[in-house]
């Protein structure tokens, strides 16, 4: 399995001059198969590796529960990987900042009636920015992760470099990069990208490291449970209000416990019945409100968003053909985006469902495996 052709395959990847072992290499280690067979690849090929573990939220938490990153036991089995890898290893404390941009974050989308992605949060704020950082200041030449995407220089001498979905799609990842920036992307590498989970998982074997079948992480790793609502409610009391369920001429339908139980597209959990399925259309924040309806009122075509990272060539007003996705399970689908005024507009062909302010809208140039990312942006509200 590690043959030849996949070493020169991370040293490409990698894609420096001079002799790997003068080439140092900081790999952020979670603690499970991916980010472990990441720093154990780069330091077959021979680099000076140094792994490094975020410890993000409290300990006590993450003991209670297997399968989430960057606390308890995942810090344990970090530090054990690089021990076996032969590399040295650090563990850098970022409760406070993550809870700053991403926990605190995530609660104040909740409570506006947005459906967030705190992983993205994470991965632009703390993972891409602070750790990238401390990475520079270890005197690395590159920042490698785990993330199943690909990386590739432009081959035009500029030293820039595009991202890519990886080969492996039902492992992409790519949909909560989209707002690396390109100085990130540029220093950052991603030694999985032309790999499979089996391949990986098999590498870490044939290596005898012990996270080789280690479950992968689930649900958001700072809701030990899943209980989103439950952590809302801890950390904002005031913020959790009954309301009204409504339809959508506003006739009140039923009565809620928080519009933190509600995001658009939900289905089941209503508590209230009608001639016809009914689904959550609209979240009223300020009005404590859950708009509710048929399915076809959440067929929406024209999407704007917020916090656009671009990162293919210059928008215009005129419609660029793009591919588009807006939940991470979703394939892409044919879609324009556009400049109105300093507005970005995506517009869906044919429509999406379930449009959920909050959520990610990632663009690609094409769908499959290698295609590139143009960037992406948060769905707006209204």
């Amino acid at each position: 399995m590690i043959g030849q052709s996949l070493i020169d395959g991370v040293r490409e990847t990698v894609g420096l001059a001079g002799e790997p072992s003068a080439i140092r290499v900081v790999c952020a280690m979670s603690g499970g198969v991916d980010s472990t067979v990441t720093a154990a690849l780069l330091k077959q090929a021979g680099f000076d590796v140094v792994g490094i573990t975020l410890q993000l939220y409290d300990h006590g938490e993450a003991v209670r529960r297997k399968g989430a990153c960057c606390a308890g036991q995942d810090i344990h089995d970090a530090r054990r990987a690089a021990a076996a890898i032969g590399i040295p290893h650090y563990v850098l404390d970022f409760e406070s900042r993550f809870r700053e941009a991403v926990i605190d974050e995530f609660v104040d989308s909740y409570l506006a009636g947005e459906t967030p992605v705190p992983c993205v949060t994470c991965n632009r704020t703390v993972k891409f920015a602070d750790l990238l950082a401390r990475s520079q200041e270890l005197d690395a030449a590159v920042l490698a992760t785990g993330h199943y995407v690909e990386s590739r220089a432009r081959g035009d001498g500029s030293g820039r470099r595009d991202m890519f979905t990886p080969a492996d799609l039902s492992r992409d990842q790519s949909y909560f990069l989209f707002a690396t920036t390109q100085p990130q992307l540029d220093y950052l590498r991603f030694p999985l990208g032309t790999l499979t989970k089996a391949e990986t998982r098999a590498i870490a074997a044939e290596l005898g490291l012990a996270v080789a079948d280690k479950p992968d992480s689930q649900d958001i790793c700072f809701v030990p449970d899943g209980d989103y609502a439950a952590l809302i409610r801890k950390l904002r009391p005031e913020g959790v209000a009954p309301g009204d369920i409504v339809d959508l001429e506003g006739r009140v339908l039923g009565r809620h416990e928080g519009i933190i139980h509600y995001t658009i597209g939900q289905r089941r959990g209503l508590g209230i019945a009608g001639a016809e399925p009914l689904f959550v259309i609209k979240i009223d924040a300020p009005g404590r409100r859950v708009i509710v309806g048929p399915r076809d009122a959440l067929r929406q075509e024209h999407i704007r968003v917020t916090s656009l990272n671009w990162l293919g060539e210059a928008l215009l007003e005129e419609p660029r053909p793009v591919f588009a996705k807006i939940r991470s399970a979703r394939p892409p689908v044919p879609a324009d985006i556009r400049l109105e005024g300093l507005v970005p507009v995506v517009s869906i062909r044919g429509g999406e469902h379930g449009v959920s302010p909050g959520q990610a809208c990632v663009l690609y140039e094409g769908e499959g495996p290698g295609q590139r990312v143009l960037g992406g942006g948060f769905i707006a509200r209204g």
